[in-house]
C-alpha cells in the first residue's frame, strides 16, 4: 500500500494542474461541469495529502519520487525529484485545506462575476504551483513554481479590474514580486556555479562545506527572494495593495498560502541547505527581520480605513511572529513558528472570508461607513469575533496556544543565552499582541457594532455556501486551542524534527551514509518542553507581562496632551481629530469609526505615523527601491558576518 502512496505527491500536483486544463477546455460549455472539475481536482489533492499523514507524519517515512525514474547515479543526482518529509507534508496540508475552503467559498462569492472559467483556471494553477513548491526536492523546480505562483496571483489580484486600484495593485505586485523572483534565480545560479547540482538533498550535503563568499552571497539572495514571497519588511506594502483589491477568496490564498511558501523556503534554506541556524549572526538577522515586520505592520494597521487592507497588514505582522521564532534556531522556537504558521492560515483565512461576506452583502469595505452589521449579519459577526479573538491571542483559541509557545521560546532563548536582545524580542511580541487586540476592537466597533448606517438597512446574511467554509475555519480556530498537546504530538514535533534532521533528509534521497561522507554529524533529536497554557501561575505571569506591555506602549507615547474641542463644529470647520492621517478622505458616516477610535494613541505617536505615511508612498518606484536596498543590505551583512 505504501508503495502506491509514493505516487501521491506527484498525482496531487498533477490533479490541480490537470483540473486547470480541463476547466479551460470544457468549463465554458456547462457551469455544472466546471464546478465538478474544480471540486474533484481540489478534493483529490486534499485526500491524497491526508492519506500521507500516517506514513510520513506518524511513522516518520520520507517519500522520494524521481521524475522519469532518474535516480542518483554514483552519488550524483541527475534528475528532478519530489521529496516529502514531515516538514513538506505539514505545509502541504496547510495548502490543500486552504485551497479547498477557498474554492468552496468561491462558488457563491464569485457567482456574479464574469469570466469564471478564467478565474478557476488561474485558481487551480495557483494551487498546483504552491503545492508543487513545498513538495519539490529540486531548487530550480521550486523557482519554476514560484514563477507560476507569482504570475497567477498577479492575474487573480487584477481579476476584478473594474475595482478601483485593482490594476495598480496587480502591477505593483508584478514589478516588485519579479524583483524577489529574480533574487531567487540569481541565488540559484550562484549555487549551481559552485556545486553543479540543484537537488536539495545533495545541496544540503555540499553547501555547509562550501564556505566561500559566493555561497554566502547566494544565501543572501535566496533569503531576500523567499522573504519577498512572505511579504516581509520591506516588501510588506505589496500585500496590502494586493489584498485590498483581490477577491476575498484570493486574499485567503495570498495571506494563508503564498506567505507560507516564503516561510517554508526560509526554513528549508536555513535549517537544511546551509544549516547555519547555529550561527549568531543568522539568528539575529532572521529574528530581527521578523521583529521589524511584526511591529511595523501592526502599527500600520491602526491607520487603515479599508477593512481588507487593515487585515493585510495584520497578516504580515503575524508572519513576522513566525519568522521571529524560526530565527531562534531552537526546537521550541521552530515548533512555535510552525504552529503559528498553521494558525495564521486558519484565523486570517476566516477574517478575510468574513470581510468578503461584508463586502458581498453591503458593497463596502470602508470602516468609516460601516457599522451595526451585527443586527443584520449575526452569523458573520460571530465568526469574525472568533477570528479576531484567535489572532489577538485570546484563550481558548488557537492563536493563544501558538503565541504562548512564542513567548516561552523567546524567553527561554534569553535565559539560555543571557542576551538582552531576546528579552527585547519577547517584549516586542507582547506589545504587538496588545496592539493587535486594540486594532480588532476598532474593527469590531467600526463594522459590526454601534449604530447601523441607514444605507445598509436592507442588508441580510450571506448564503449558506459562503458560511460553510467560514464555519470550517472557525472550528479549526477552536480545536487546536483546546488540544494543543495533540497538535504538538501529531503535527508539530514530526515537522520540527524533520526540519532539523538534515542528515536524514540527505540520506533518504542520496542513499544511507551520504551525509556522513561529507562529515555532517548524525542528528540528535531535541526535546521540546512546553509550559502548560492552563496553569494558574503561567496565567498570572502572562497577565503581568501584558500589563507591562500596555504600560510601555503608554510611556512610549509621550506626555504631550492633545487639545480637543468639546463639540464638532460645522462641516466646513470640523474637529481636526477626524482628519485621516494617511489618505485624507473625509469621514462620511461613522459614530465611532476607523478615523477616531484610538485617536489619542495615534496623536501621541503622530511623528512615527507621519514618517510611516511618507515612507509608504504608494509609488511602485519607491517600493522597488526598497526591495533593491534590502538585497544590498543583506549582501553586505552576509559578506561581513558570514
Amino acid at each position: 500500500m505504501y508503495d502506491f502512496m509514493y505516487n501521491f505527491p506527484v498525482l496531487a500536483i498533477m490533479s490541480l494542474f490537470l483540473g486547470a486544463f480541463l476547466n479551460s477546455l470544457v468549463g465554458r460549455r456547462n457551469a455544472k461541469v466546471r464546478s465538478a472539475v474544480v471540486v474533484l481536482a481540489m478534493l483529490a489533492a486534499l485526500v491524497m495529502m491526508l492519506s500521507l499523514v500516517k506514513p510520513v507524519l506518524l511513522d516518520g517515512k520520507i517519500i522520494n519520487y524521481w521524475l522519469g525514474n532518474w535516480e542518483p547515479v554514483e552519488g550524483w543526482a541527475i534528475g528532478i525529484s519530489l521529496e516529502v518529509d514531515a516538514l513538506s507534508l505539514f505545509f502541504a496540508l496547510i495548502v490543500v485545506v486552504a485551497v479547498f475552503v477557498s474554492g468552496i467559498y468561491s462558488f457563491t462569492y464569485m457567482s456574479h462575476d464574469d469570466s469564471l472559467v478564467n478565474y478557476y483556471t488561474l485558481f487551480l494553477m495557483l494551487s498546483g504551483s504552491v503545492l508543487g513548491l513545498v513538495l519539490s526536492g529540486d531548487l530550480f523546480n521550486m523557482f519554476v513554481m514560484i514563477e507560476i505562483m507569482t504570475f497567477t496571483a498577479v492575474a487573480l489580484t487584477a481579476f476584478r479590474n473594474h475595482y478601483e486600484g485593482a490594476l495598480e495593485g496587480a502591477f505593483k505586485y508584478l514589478v516588485v514580486g519579479s524583483l524577489g523572483s529574480t533574487s531567487v534565480l540569481i541565488g540559484i545560479a550562484l549555487i549551481y556555479s559552485q556545486t553543479h547540482t540543484l537537488n536539495l538533498a545533495q545541496l544540503s550535503a555540499v553547501l555547509p562545506q562550501a564556505d566561500n563568499p559566493v555561497t554566502m552571497l547566494a544565501f543572501a539572495f535566496l533569503f531576500v527572494g523567499f522573504g519577498s514571497k512572505a511579504f516581509l519588511f520591506p516588501f510588506h506594502p505589496l500585500a496590502a495593495d494586493a489584498h485590498a483589491v483581490a477577491p476575498a477568496s484570493i486574499s485567503l490564498m495570498i495571506s494563508g498560502v503564498l506567505t507560507k511558501c516564503g516561510v517554508y523556503g526560509i526554513i528549508r534554506l536555513c535549517y537544511c541547505l546551509f544549516q547555519n541556524m547555529d550561527q549568531s549572526f543568522v539568528q539575529y538577522f532572521v529574528t530581527g527581520v521578523g521583529v521589524i515586520s511584526m511591529f511595523v505592520c501592526v502599527t500600520m494597521a491602526f491607520n487603515q480605513h479599508n477593512f481588507k487592507r487593515l487585515l493585510a497588514f495584520h497578516s504580515i505582522s503575524q508572519v513576522g511572529y513566525v519568522i521571529t521564532v524560526v530565527g531562534l534556531g531552537s526546537a521550541l522556537g521552530l515548533s512555535a513558528g510552525l504552529f503559528h504558521a498553521m494558525n495564521h492560515t486558519i484565523f486570517k483565512g476566516l477574517l478575510f472570508l468574513t470581510a468578503g461576506a461584508v463586502q458581498h452583502a453591503t458593497g463596502s469595505l470602508d470602516l468609516d461607513e460601516l457599522g451595526g452589521l451585527s443586527k443584520k449579519m449575526p452569523g458573520t459577526c460571530a465568526l469574525f469575533l472568533i477570528g479576531a479573538a484567535s489572532i489577538s491571542g485570546l484563550p481558548p483559541f488557537n492563536g493563544f496556544a501558538s503565541k504562548w509557545m512564542i513567548y516561552q521560546a523567546t524567553f527561554q532563548q534569553a535565559g539560555e543565552t543571557g542576551n538582552f536582545f531576546f528579552v527585547v524580542v519577547c517584549v516586542a511580541a507582547l506589545i504587538t499582541s496588545v496592539l493587535t487586540l486594540a486594532s480588532f476592537i476598532k474593527v469590531s466597533q467600526s463594522v459590526f457594532f454601534g449604530q447601523l448606517n441607514p444605507k445598509f438597512a436592507n442588508t441580510h446574511e450571506v448564503s449558506l455556501g459562503m458560511r460553510i467554509p467560514m464555519w470550517i475555519l472557525a472550528a479549526l480556530c477552536i480545536l487546536p486551542g483546546l488540544f494543543p498537546d495533540k497538535v504538538q504530538q501529531w503535527l508539530l514535533t514530526p515537522a520540527t524534527q524533520a526540519a532539523m534532521n538534515a542528515p536524514g533528509y540527505i540520506d533518504a534521497a542520496m542513499g544511507s551514509g551520504y551525509a556522513a561522507s561529507f562529515a555532517i554529524p548524525a542528528y540528535q533529536p531535541q526535546q521540546i518542553f512546553l509550559s502548560g497554557a492552563w496553569q494558574p501561575v503561567m496565567w498570572l505571569l502572562l497577565l503581568i507581562s501584558v500589563t507591562l506591555a500596555v504600560c510601555i506602549v503608554a510611556l512610549l507615547g509621550g506626555d504631550e496632551k492633545a487639545t480637543v474641542t468639546s463639540e464638532i463644529s460645522s462641516e466646513t470647520d470640523a474637529d481636526p481629530k477626524y482628519d485621516s492621517f494617511f489618505s485624507g478622505e473625509a469621514s462620511v458616516y461613522s459614530q465611532v469609526g476607523g478615523s477616531d477610535l484610538f485617536w489619542g494613541f495615534k496623536h501621541n505617536w503622530r511623528h512615527y505615523f507621519s514618517f510611516m505615511h511618507n515612507w509608504h508612498s504608494g509609488v511602485v518606484n519607491d517600493y522597488t527601491l526598497y526591495g533593491a536596498a534590502a538585497i544590498a543590505v543583506a549582501l553586505v551583512l552576509c559578506v561581513i558576518f558570514l
